[in-house]
């Protein structure tokens, strides 16, 4: 994935037939009407949106969803698709799928009846359950080839693996968790926290974006290690990228939308069904599983995901740069065949 896209992360049709071929297709919805969010409440008017890339085979066999990171858009997932990348659109047919509070699936930002605050409080499950609902509904299918995500949409399909076991042949969580560690929900936390306590905020009703040098600041010391930061960037730069981020009036991801995914994150525990057993969530997984993780990522720490690996005996990937929570990017020579050689089971 392009760096600059990566950077998104923290701060992120009629029904096909088996002939139709499309190369990054443009914007597409799905709506769901009054979509039950599984810890109560409703998101009204719901609609999830999403593009497709590649060739649907004739027995339906090539499917693979890929949901989106934080903040991030299926727009942006268009880095990660094509020949010699994450997923090969030549073999496979990708359904690029957008999570609740990106901004383009509902969200505090665009949602008419739940504008800002008043818009529920969702969890990755319900961003899985409204995934699954469009794979079904919309496109017909009752198994795909494939489930893979990058960081957010990491952790939306370990969620796939214990909510819809039986539904994909293989999983591939890349820089993601299974729940949350501690310093991970920290840092969230403290996100959020930056949001609500700037001056523009007003409760969610803010006529300027909050918290725009925050969110530059806890990129930049979080999505990589103090060594790629200090090797990629001079001490002149970082003060004027700091100034800009001082003095930047709005723009960026809305503080509403990324609040929202933000407690989405912080809610996930796939074992949450299965009485906060991570073993048993571990019992419930029928798919083949390759977990990436990141040694050094400080935004997504990688023990959760190394022992649910163990747990299931999945396959394991272990990068060990010092590109933190961006390694998939800097070590995509590394990743992308692993993956490749993996899909083609």
């Amino acid at each position: 994935m392009a760096k600059t896209t990566n950077r998104a992360l923290l701060f992120g049709l009629v029904i096909l037939l088996s002939t139709v071929s499309v190369s990054a297709q443009d914007q597409q919805f799905f709506n769901l009407g009054d979509f039950q969010l599984h810890r109560g409440g409703t998101i009204r008017d719901c609609r999830v949106g999403y593009r497709t890339f590649g060739k649907l085979n004739a027995d339906k066999s090539n499917v693979i969803i890929l949901p989106t990171w934080a903040s991030g858009t299926t727009e942006q997932l268009k880095s990660q698709i094509g020949p010699g990348k994450l997923v090969d659109s030549e073999r496979y047919f990708v359904i690029a799928i957008d999570a609740f509070g990106n901004g383009v699936s509902s969200s505090p930002s665009n949602s008419k009846l739940q504008p800002r605050m008043n818009f529920p409080r969702f969890t990755l499950a319900d961003c899985v359950n409204a995934q699954y609902q469009l794979v079904t509904k919309l496109f017909k299918l009752n198994h795909v080839k494939a489930v893979i995500g990058v960081s957010m949409g990491g952790m939306q399909t370990f969620q796939w693996l214990v909510s819809f076991p039986d539904f994909m042949d293989l999983a591939i969580p890349i820089v993601g968790s299974p729940r949350l560690a501690a310093y991970d929900l920290l840092l969230w936390q403290s996100q959020i926290d930056a949001i609500m306590n700037d001056r523009n905020w007003n409760n969610g009703d803010y006529t300027v974006n909050p918290a725009r040098a925050p969110e530059y600041e806890f990129g930049a010391l979080v999505l990589t290690t103090p060594d790629h930061f200090n090797k990629e960037i001079t001490r002149e730069k970082v003060l004027e990228e700091l100034k800009k981020a001082q003095e930047a009036q709005g723009g960026g991801f809305d503080a509403n939308d990324k609040i929202r995914q933000d407690q989405a994150m912080m809610a996930l525990d796939i074992s949450e069904w299965f009485e906060h057993s991570i073993e048993g969530a571990a019992r419930r997984v029928m798919a083949k599983v390759f977990v990436v993780v990141s040694k050094f990522d400080h935004v997504v720490t990688p023990g959760p995901a190394m022992e649910f690996a163990k747990l299931i005996n999945a396959h394991l990937l272990v990068l060990e740069g010092d590109c933190g929570h961006l390694a998939p990017s800097c070590e995509w020579q590394k990743v992308n065949p692993a993956v490749d050689q993996f899909l083609r089971q």
